[in-house]
């Protein structure tokens, strides 16, 4: 049996072929071009990530037996809209997740309707990157497109219409649109009624690893596929991550040191925290997940490096930063060089370097812009905790993750172990793991990880410098709450 995992990102589609046993034989991508129209806007075409999927697809299978292949599956960019006419055809460009034109909107719904009530209908509260605020958008200044909508998608969604002829998408994904009941997974009628659409525009709800159709037979003859070759939903990009983790059990958490860093918690209950300062998502295991994010993480680390000290070689700057030092490092970072998501959710925010005199050295700086972002990552942990989620490791991934040193301080700073599994491939391997249990490989998705995934190597915390990182995160806690008003004065400085 081979399964085919799709990862579709902001900048490429990346393409995973493996058999059950969770062999990769093969992966390719294609890159696609990304609009910016307006300072703030994202825009991408959504028949070019159907061109390059298959174009890739062609690829991908080229050299393997095709009769053999049984399923294909999906990881995408979340909350972008796609908007389809009665015929099917898009109607204009997908406004992506990192859009931010929808300020307005977002304030509308969180400051008019209210937070809390967004909160009781959504679990979570307005950003500028999810859906709903998106549609509104379009029916205020673009009405003639909005009077075409026959169908709302999500981008990874659309490749799966293409494929199969079905409108479906997941509870996963749908979570991000600000549309979803999270907590009975199903549409929420009052958002639907704010955003002025209909139920039917929406497209069907499955859980990620449920099949939605077959492959349509004109597809399955260009790829030289059987037409039985299932297609299974999928989901968003950080829940099929997880999948491709592991981190599907009650407790279990991931940590991502990419451009941006997320900490994904695994749980088996819903619950909202009363800030809505972690979003609360259906996860693609069939449960559910709390998600907090760094908007800047491994970008922090590169700016530092590339823009500030000038240098290429990132070990070399982190070789003097030995383990004794770690704990007692005078310096302090904050990591808002592209304001903040969660907890504190404000654009606003800036980055921030504290706490230098005059013997402060290079190395210091360093090892604060690293300890920023796990002191960062840990705001969003430490309200996880707060629910009662006992989170005594991690996984993690990400381009961050290749040092040994940031994954140390993260140990300390979250006290936690952290794992490396045996494999890196994330979403696309994820979503052939979806695929796979669709297929009936595995009756579960947990199933499904605990035999594929297996960890190849930890890091463990040291509990005198845990202590020490404690005392020093109380002190970082408290930088952002003193520089919130100055953060404000900046920004209406700078227009």
């Amino acid at each position: 049996m081979l399964l085919i995992g799709v990862d579709l990102g902001t900048s490429s589609v990346k393409l995973l072929l493996m058999d059950e046993t969770g062999d990769i034989k093969k992966i390719v991508s294609r890159e696609y071009p990304l609009s910016l129209p307006k300072p703030g806007w994202s825009e991408q075409n959504p028949e070019d990530w159907f061109a390059q999927t298959m174009d890739g697809l062609g690829e991908l299978l080229d050299g393997a037996d095709r009769s053999a292949v049984a399923g294909i599956s999906f990881s995408g960019q979340m909350h972008g809209l796609v908007l389809l006419d009665e015929n099917d055809n898009v109607i204009r460009p997908a406004i992506l997740w990192n859009d931010g034109r929808t300020q307005e909107e977002c304030d509308y719904l969180n400051k008019t309707i209210g937070r809390e009530v967004i909160s009781s209908y959504t679990a979570n509260m307005a950003l500028t990157g999810f859906t709903a605020p998106k549609i509104l958008w379009v029916r205020k200044h673009e009405p003639e497109n909005f009077a075409k909508i026959c169908k709302i998608m999500l981008p990874k969604d659309y490749l799966a219409y293409m494929l199969s002829g079905v409108h479906c998408t997941d509870v996963s994904d749908a979570s991000g649109m600000l549309l979803l009941d999270v907590k009975n997974r199903t549409w929420s009628k009052e958002m639907i009624e704010l955003c002025g659409i209909r139920e039917d525009q929406l497209a069907k709800l499955h859980e990620s690893f449920e099949p939605v159709g077959t492959l349509k037979p004109e597809i399955a003859e260009k790829l030289g596929v059987p037409a039985t070759v299932k297609v299974v939903a999928g989901g968003g990009d950080q829940a099929v991550g997880a999948v491709g983790t592991g981190t599907v059990a009650e407790g279990m958490c991931s940590v991502t040191l990419g451009t941006s860093g997320t900490v994904f918690i695994a749980t088996d209950n819903f619950a909202v925290d009363a800030d809505n300062a972690l979003h609360m998502f259906a996860h693609a295991s069939g449960r559910y997940h709390f998600m907090g994010c760094t908007l800047a993480a491994a970008a922090s680390n590169k700016w530092w490096m590339d823009e500030i000290i000038r240098t290429k070689d990132y070990p070399a700057e982190q070789k003097g930063i030995t383990k004794d030092k770690l704990g007692h490092n005078n310096v302090y970072y904050l990591p808002y060089l592209m304001g903040e998501r969660t907890p504190i959710n404000n654009p606003n925010a800036r980055g921030v370097f504290a706490g230098m005199v005059m013997d402060s050295t290079r190395e210091d700086m360093t090892q604060a812009v690293l300890e920023g972002v796990a002191f960062s990552l840990r705001d969003s942990l430490e309200i996880a905790r707060g629910f009662g989620v006992d989170i005594s490791r991690v996984r993690i991934g990400g381009g961050g993750s290749k040092s040994p040193l940031w994954c140390q301080i993260i140990a300390d700073v979250l006290n936690v172990k952290v794992d490396k599994i045996n494999t890196a491939e994330g979403g696309a391997f994820g979503a052939a793991i979806l695929a796979a249990v669709g297929c009936g490989a595995f009756a579960t998705v947990p199933e499904a990880c605990e035999k594929l995934i297996k960890v190849v190597e930890t890091t463990e915390q040291d509990a005198e410098t845990v202590e020490a990182y404690n005392r020093k995160y109380e002190i970082y806690h408290t930088l952002y709450p003193a520089m919130k008003e100055m953060f404000n004065k900046m920004v209406a400085a700078e227009g």
